[in-house]
């Protein structure tokens, strides 16, 4: 008995603690077990709010604040005079600065006699602005080189006729008709630049020598003559 009480009893005793240690564990690792199992089976019963927030993803960041705007700097170009003459700025501003000019003074108002105290005197202005102004001059309009009339008024100034030849060989072929023709009256009345506008091409020379001896009263605008433009109907009639 003495040999079993003391330390070296070449391990005689005998106990049941390594049994209990993996007992203990497989339990606890049994409750734990079940523990994680329950939430993964049962998702209705997780509050909604939590599962919102697990599987809602975060909202993204605000936008960076803009930039500032740039600074505008305003240049205000003032001409330069060069012998009492405008001249152009050396260089373009980028921006153009509305300048506005000042009030004009105010108008001082003349005197005249009889009319209160309006700070003039007894014939002094109204004689020396009215008496002594010279008179305004005469503007007379320069007569055109040249204006365009009508056949009739230019037949009003018609001086001198000469009967067109009817041509012979236009009579036998009984060709008739009018031949209209474009001539300019020069400031004596003779006839320049006579051209055939229209009609039968037998007629047209007889049209041309006769109308080229033709002679007018001079056009006269604002008493002086000037060139006109008109039309002159040559007239060819079998029955004469």
């Amino acid at each position: 008995m003495f040999e079993d009480s003391t330390f070296e009893s070449s391990h005689r005793i005998k106990s049941k603690t390594g049994r209990w240690m993996l007992l203990t564990t497989i339990l606890c690792s049994s409750v734990l077990f079940v523990m994680i199992l329950i939430p993964l089976y049962f998702l209705d019963a997780l509050p909604k709010g939590a599962m919102t927030t697990l599987l809602v993803a975060p909202p993204p960041p605000p936008p960076p604040p803009p930039p500032p705007p740039p600074e505008v700097h305003q240049v205000q170009v003032k001409p330069q005079m060069l012998n009492n003459q405008l001249t152009a700025p050396t260089r373009i501003p980028k921006e153009i600065k509305m300048v506005t000019e000042k009030e004009a003074p105010p108008s001082s108002g003349f005197g005249v006699a009889g009319m209160g105290d309006s700070g003039g005197s007894t014939g002094g202005v109204i004689g020396g602005v009215f008496g002594n102004s010279a008179p305004a001059p005469v503007v007379k309009a320069a007569a055109p080189k040249k204006i365009a009339i009508s056949q009739g008024v230019a037949q009003g100034n018609l001086l001198q006729r000469t009967q067109p030849i009817y041509p012979p060989i236009a009579k036998a072929a009984r060709v008739s008709g009018t031949v209209v023709l474009h001539a300019t009256i020069s400031k004596t009345g003779t006839i320049e630049n006579l051209q055939v506008v229209s009609g039968n091409a037998m007629l047209q020379q007889a049209a041309l020598e006769a109308v080229r001896n033709w002679r007018y009263k001079p056009y006269l605008l604002n008493g002086e003559p000037v060139e006109v433009d008109t039309t002159v109907n040559v007239v060819f009639n079998l029955g004469g």
